[in-house]
């Protein structure tokens, strides 16, 4: 064991890059920054290759944005925590406390993968019926830069030292000093490292695939991503308390439907018409 310990990768990065007074800046921010700003310049560049207007984007990037960090933190909330903030519901949403009379900058300690994933669908739905836009269009699209940006999300869990593995003695185990001193999976680069893979798989069949029905890039993404989700999370320790015990975690529960929507997407029937042939 203290072999293992000795040859394991000492990790004891700092979560914050700088702090002024009470104002910190995190890598987790950068990297969720990272993970927009990239997405937006690979969508322009979609965008314009098929001949649609930077201010179509711009519209889709706020619904996106909001969908994101709205349905991310409702989802912690709900779907892991939901014993505490159904006392607390303003907590879900506002990044302060108010007890006493006093308010308490606290930000927001939660946010889950899979909220975020309602919240993007519910903001391209809400996009969609605005702009009268088709969503399988835009979603066989916007999944490509999702995976490259869920990669950048889950640098930043590393960062912060967060979502970490099970026990390992494997050569590339991390010791994640600011939870303990046992080497473990480095299960967030684990999902980083599926999360590219999944965006150039992605990325080349946007490119050398053209004629594809609606839908079926959407569907290699919901199979691939949330599959990978599955499977990583054997590695991975459980985020609450009440998932020790369960056979599956919330993590794994959470994955099967939209696993179940790739399959389908990937194999329902798709008749193409006169118009669309041409």
């Amino acid at each position: 064991m203290m072999d293992n310990i000795l040859s394991a990768i000492h990790w004891n990065i700092d979560p914050e890059i700088f702090n002024i007074g009470s104002f910190g800046v995190r890598y987790y921010t950068l990297c969720f920054l990272l993970a927009f700003v990239s997405s937006y310049i690979l969508m322009l560049r979609i965008f314009k290759r098929e001949n649609k207007s930077q201010e179509l984007l711009d519209q889709l990037s706020i619904y996106i944005f909001i969908g994101t960090l709205l349905g991310a933190r409702l989802g912690h909330c709900l779907f892991y925590e939901f014993d505490y903030y159904k006392d607390h519901p303003l907590e879900m949403i506002l990044p302060f406390t108010y007890v006493n009379g006093k308010f308490t900058l606290t930000g927001f300690h939660g946010l889950a993968s899979h909220g975020g994933a309602i919240g993007i669908l519910v903001g391209i739905f809400l996009f969609c019926r605005k702009t009268k836009t088709d969503f399988l269009w835009i979603s066989d699209r916007l999944v490509i830069v999702v995976a490259l940006a869920g990669a950048f999300v889950r640098l930043g869990n590393f960062f912060n030292s967060e979502i970490i593995g099970l026990p390992s003695d494997l050569p590339w185990a991390v010791i994640f000093a600011r939870v303990d001193q046992i080497p473990r999976h480095p299960a967030q680069l684990y999902e980083a490292i599926s999360y590219v893979f999944i965006f150039i798989l992605l990325w080349n069949i946007y490119h050398r695939r053209p004629t594809l029905k609606p839908g079926f890039i959407f569907g290699v993404f919901l199979i691939t991503l949330f599959g990978a989700r599955f499977a990583l999370e054997f590695v991975k320790e459980n985020q609450e308390a009440f998932e020790e015990g369960m056979k599956y975690n919330m993590g794994q529960l959470l994955s099967l439907p939209f696993v179940a929507i790739g399959i389908y997407l990937l194999f329902r029937p798709y008749k193409v018409t006169a118009d669309k042939k041409k």
